[in-house]
C-alpha cells in the first residue's frame, strides 16, 4: 500500500452516514488517495413497523405507514466501529490524522436536550414515536407541508420561490410542526430540534455548530432569516417561537472547523484529541467537490436508495419544483441547486423482494449472480420499448418537480405476458424519466446543464448508466470513487484543518478523477423520446391535479390503520 511512514504525509477522515449504515474513508491530504476504509451497519436500520423492543422497553408500538424512524445511537456505533476499522485498513499511523468531517441523509431530524441527548434516550420518552430520529424519507407530515405551502402561497411568502413554490414534507418545519400537533409534550420537553448532520458533530466536538447547507436547504433560511413569528404563529399559535426556542443556533460555513475532537470521541474512534473537525454537511452536497463539479453547469447525481441532484450556478434562478437553491450552498461564490428523487435504489429493491419469483432467485444464484445482477442481464437483451410499459417512479412519492409525498407508483401495460425482468427494466427507465424532468425543469428556468455526472452505489449497473444517458441526451461520466460523499467529507476536512484555503482548491487537489463515461446513442435517445412523452402525459395527469385517485387512496388508507395509533402517535 502506497503509505508514507517518514511522518511528513497527513490524513483525514471522512465518514458518511446513509440511509443503512456509516461509511469511514482515510484519505491523503496531498492528493485525495484513499487508502482505507471501515463499514458499520446500523443495528436498527430503518425503524418503519414498530419501535424496537431495546430501545422502546417494551414491545408492540406500532408506526403508521409513512413513517421513518432511526435510533441516534446506531450513528455513535459507526465512530467507534468504522473509523477505527478504517484506520487499520489504512495502515496509518492514527497521529498522523489531521481533521475529520461527517455528512448525512437530510433532511433527517432529532429531537434533543440542551446537552444533545436525544429525547428518545430518556426513560420518560423511549416509547414514544416522535422522541426518535425522523429519517429523510419519514412522510407523514405531508399534511403539515401542504398547511405551511397554502400559507406561504396565500401571503405571498418571498422565500417560497427559492424552494420551487412548495416545501417538502421531509424537512425541518413539516416535521417540526407535526412534532407539536401530534406529542406536545415530547415537544414541550425538546430544547433543540436538531439536523442529524449536526447533532454527530456535537458529539464529536462538544459544541452545537448548525451548518449553512441543512440550514438553507431544509431549514428554510434565506437571506440571513428564516420564516417568520407571525407566519409561525397563523400555522399554530404555539408555533410561534419555533424558530427562536428550538430551531435557530450559530450557523457555520462549509468548510471551516465546529470544533475539535473531544477525549470521548478520541476514544471512540483511536484518532488524537485535538484535531480539526469539520462543520457538518448533506451528503449530496460534498460529493460534488469529490467529483471535481464545484462550477456552473456540472449536474452531480448521487444515486443509491433515492438521489439528489446538485448543480452550481451562477446566477440566481427561480426554478419550479426545485428543493432548493442557496447562496454558497455547495461552495463559496456560487448559487447551489438541488432537486431529488425519494426512490430510486428503494425501488428496485422493493421489487426484488416483493414481485420478483422464487424461480428467478434460484436461477439468479445457480448463475453466481445476485438478483438485481441477474435481472438486468435479462432486461439488457430487449429493444426500448419491447417490454409495453411506462412506470412512474413515485413508490416513495416525488421529490421533485412535484413535491408531493401522497403520490404513489403505477406501472401501466402489464399483460397476462409481462415477466419480470420487463418491470424491472420499466422501472429503471422510469427513475431515469424523473431525472429527465428535473434537467428539463432546470434548463426551462434558465439554469443552464451541460454535464452530467453519477457518484453512489448505482453507479455499477452499466444498463441504468447507458439509460440515463439516453434518456438524458446527455453524456453521462461517473466519479471514479466507491465512496464519492466520505471523500467529499474528507475534502472538507482538509480544509477545516487548514490545509488547503477553500473547497475549490481541496477539490481540485483531492477530487477524483472520472470513471466510466457513457455516450448518448442517437436511435436510443430517439426512441426513449417517444416513451419519454408517455410518461410526462402519465407524469401531469397523476401529479397536476387532473386525477387525484392517488391522494384518495392515501387517505382511505391512513383512516384504515388509524386504531394501530399508539405512544404519542394521533389521528
Amino acid at each position: 500500500m502506497d503509505v508514507s511512514l517518514d511522518g511528513t504525509e497527513k490524513f483525514v477522515i471522512g465518514v458518511d452516514y446513509g440511509t443503512l449504515s456509516g461509511r469511514a474513508v482515510v484519505v491523503r491530504v496531498r492528493d485525495g488517495k484513499e487508502l482505507g476504509s471501515g463499514v458499520c451497519d446500523y443495528a436498527h436500520a430503518v425503524v418503519t413497523g414498530e419501535l424496537p423492543e431495546d430501545t422502546a422497553g417494551v414491545a408492540g408500538i406500532r408506526l403508521p405507514g409513512e413513517w421513518a424512524l432511526q435510533v441516534p445511537d446506531d450513528y455513535r456505533e459507526v465512530l467507534r466501529q468504522a473509523v477505527p476499522a478504517a484506520i487499520a485498513d489504512s495502515g496509518i499511523d492514527p497521529a498522523a490524522v489531521v481533521g475529520i468531517a461527517t455528512d448525512f441523509t437530510a433532511c433527517t431530524m432529532l429531537p434533543v436536550k440542551a446537552d444533545g441527548t436525544p429525547l428518545s434516550e430518556l426513560p420518560d420518552f423511549a416509547d414514544r414515536p416522535h422522541a426518535y430520529v425522523k429519517l429523510w424519507r419519514h412522510h407523514a407530515a405531508q399534511p403539515q407541508a401542504d398547511r405551511i405551502n397554502a400559507l406561504a402561497a396565500e401571503r405571498g411568502e418571498s422565500w417560497l420561490p427559492r424552494y420551487g413554490g412548495l416545501v417538502s414534507s421531509e424537512w425541518e418545519f413539516a416535521k417540526g410542526l407535526q412534532l407539536l400537533e401530534e406529542d406536545p409534550e415530547g415537544y414541550a420537553a425538546m430544547d433543540r430540534w436538531v439536523e442529524a448532520a449536526d447533532w454527530i458533530v456535537w458529539q464529536l466536538c462538544g459544541n452545537y455548530v448548525r451548518n449553512a447547507c441543512t440550514a438553507g436547504y431544509k431549514g428554510i433560511y434565506q437571506d440571513g432569516r428564516y420564516p417568520s413569528e407571525d407566519f409561525l404563529a397563523a400555522l399554530n399559535p404555539q408555533f410561534k417561537n419555533f424558530v427562536s426556542a428550538k430551531l435557530e443556533h450559530t450557523i457555520g460555513r462549509l468548510g471551516d472547523a465546529a470544533g475539535r475532537l473531544t477525549a470521548e470521541a478520541a476514544a471512540w474512534t483511536g484518532l488524537p484529541e485535538g484535531i480539526a473537525v469539520a462543520v457538518g454537511n448533506v451528503d449530496a452536497h460534498v460529493t460534488a467537490p469529490a467529483a471535481r463539479a464545484v462550477e456552473p453547469g456540472q449536474l452531480v447525481a448521487i444515486m443509491g436508495t433515492s438521489t439528489c441532484h446538485v448543480l452550481n450556478g451562477d446566477e440566481l434562478r427561480e426554478v419550479p419544483g426545485m428543493c432548493g437553491v442557496v447562496d454558497g450552498g455547495i461552495v463559496d461564490g456560487l448559487w447551489g441547486y438541488e432537486a431529488g428523487q425519494s426512490g430510486v435504489g428503494d425501488i428496485f429493491g422493493w421489487f426484488t423482494k416483493y414481485c420478483v419469483p422464487p424461480e428467478y432467485h434460484q436461477a439468479a444464484a445457480a448463475a453466481g449472480l445476485g438478483i438485481h445482477e441477474y435481472l438486468t442481464e435479462l432486461a439488457s437483451n430487449q429493444a426500448i420499448g419491447q417490454h409495453g410499459l411506462i412506470a412512474l417512479d413515485w413508490h416513495s412519492g416525488n421529490r421533485s418537480v412535484l413535491v408531493d409525498h401522497e403520490l404513489s407508483g403505477i406501472i401501466v401495460g402489464q399483460t397476462l405476458a409481462t415477466k419480470p425482468e420487463d418491470t424491472y427494466r420499466a422501472l429503471l427507465e422510469a427513475t431515469a424519466f424523473g431525472t429527465r424532468t428535473i434537467v428539463d425543469a432546470f434548463r426551462d428556468s434558465g439554469v443552464p446543464v451541460t454535464e452530467f455526472i453519477v457518484a453512489g452505489g448505482l453507479l455499477k449497473n452499466k444498463l441504468l448508466m447507458q439509460i440515463y444517458a439516453d434518456i438524458t441526451g446527455l453524456q453521462l461520466s461517473t466519479i471514479g470513487s466507491t465512496q464519492g460523499p466520505a471523500l467529499g467529507s474528507a475534502i472538507h476536512a482538509a480544509v477545516a484543518a487548514g490545509k488547503y484555503p477553500d473547497i475549490r482548491v481541496a477539490a481540485a487537489a483531492m477530487g477524483a478523477a472520472p470513471g466510466a463515461v457513457y455516450t448518448p446513442i442517437p436511435e436510443n435517445v430517439a426512441a426513449y423520446e417517444e416513451l419519454f412523452r408517455e410518461y410526462r402525459t402519465l407524469h401531469d395527469y397523476f401529479g397536476r391535479g387532473t386525477n387525484e385517485v392517488m391522494h384518495r387512496l392515501k387517505a382511505i388508507q391512513r383512516n384504515a390503520v388509524r386504531p394501530l395509533f399508539t405512544a404519542g402517535v394521533s389521528a
